[in-house]
């Protein structure tokens, strides 16, 4: 049957495939499968042809994946892993550390008339107590308030109650209470300083033959040095030497006694003078203030000296 229009060839193409296959004939895809794009080439064969092309068409190298040796052409390299570097991100910030507040740096040698504008600290002093503290010199709050330790981040006051020496926690305007638990308070240098070292050594040694008069006048029956550098320069003097390492460590120390006196006669006043064998030390810093009181006086309890 013969079809003379355009329009008649469409439709006999589109209907060819619903008719039925003659098994006489075999299908011909002549004109539309090429067979020979589907045939197998071995990769050697591609990779030269690759690279021949490359030379002349581009100066540009392109890379050509191959299998690797003992795999099939079909089969892919496993694939090596590369080690990524991590890289922190600008926009997320890194957690700080954290801060631990930082003490004021020591200062130089500060001369007395840097702060001869502020008073010194008075002594807070009695006969035979039972426990005497001797710090290194008042600061400039203490100074400025008139109270032994007054500056709001010392610990003294708070380390004195834990110890057990007073019940409660005095405030410094108290410290003149000191004497009703048997305590007293004095300083190895008398003048005010920012800090410790605006003292110089010397100032600190030419003070300890006030400090120990001290002592053997009011006798108490054992001092709490407050600070190792105090009791080095007490032993400097009384010693004739420099403390060694392994002579210290903090607590009492054994053998030694201050202001020890022997039986004699005042020379200012002609008075009889009976020997005293001198009152223990204990050298405390802020982590170690240990009940001394319980320990050098056996009558002594937390609420208060006892009479004996």
């Amino acid at each position: 049957m013969s079809i003379a229009n355009g329009e008649g060839v469409k439709l006999e193409e589109a209907d060819t495939d619903n008719l039925p296959v003659s098994s006489s004939s075999p299908a011909n895809f002549s004109g539309r499968i090429d067979l020979s794009s589907y045939a197998f080439t071995p990769a050697s064969l591609i990779k030269n042809e690759a690279l021949s092309s490359s030379k002349t068409a581009s100066p540009h190298r392109h890379s050509i994946q191959t299998h690797s040796p003992g795999t099939t052409p079909h089969q892919r390299a496993p694939a090596t892993k590369t080690p990524s570097l991590k890289r922190s991100s600008s926009t997320t910030p890194l957690p700080s550390p954290s801060k631990k507040p930082k003490r004021p740096k020591p200062t130089g040698y500060a001369p007395p008339s840097t702060y001869a504008h502020l008073p010194e600290l008075t002594d807070i002093l009695a006969p035979s107590l039972h426990l005497l503290f001797i710090g290194l010199n008042p600061g400039l709050t203490t100074a400025s308030q008139g109270h032994a330790y007054a500056h709001p981040s010392n610990r003294f006051w708070s380390l004195v109650h834990s110890s057990g020496i007073t019940t409660r926690r005095l405030r410094p305007e108290e410290d003149g209470t000191l004497l009703d638990w048997g305590c007293g308070n004095t300083n190895i240098v008398a003048r005010p300083t920012r800090n410790g070292g605006e003292l110089g050594r010397g100032e600190m040694d030419g003070n300890v033959g006030v400090l120990v008069g001290k002592v053997a006048k009011w006798r108490p029956e054992a001092v709490c040095v407050v600070g190792k550098g105090i009791w080095e320069s007490i032993f400097r003097v009384l010693k004739g030497r420099s403390l060694k390492k392994d002579e210290f460590a903090y607590g009492w120390q054994e053998g030694e006694r201050l202001g020890v006196e022997e039986d004699g006669i005042d020379v200012e006043n002609g008075e009889a003078i009976n020997g005293w064998e001198g009152a223990r030390v204990f050298v405390a810093c802020e982590l170690l203030l240990s009940p001394v009181l319980a320990l050098a006086v056996p009558n002594y309890t937390a609420s208060g000296p006892k009479s004996p």
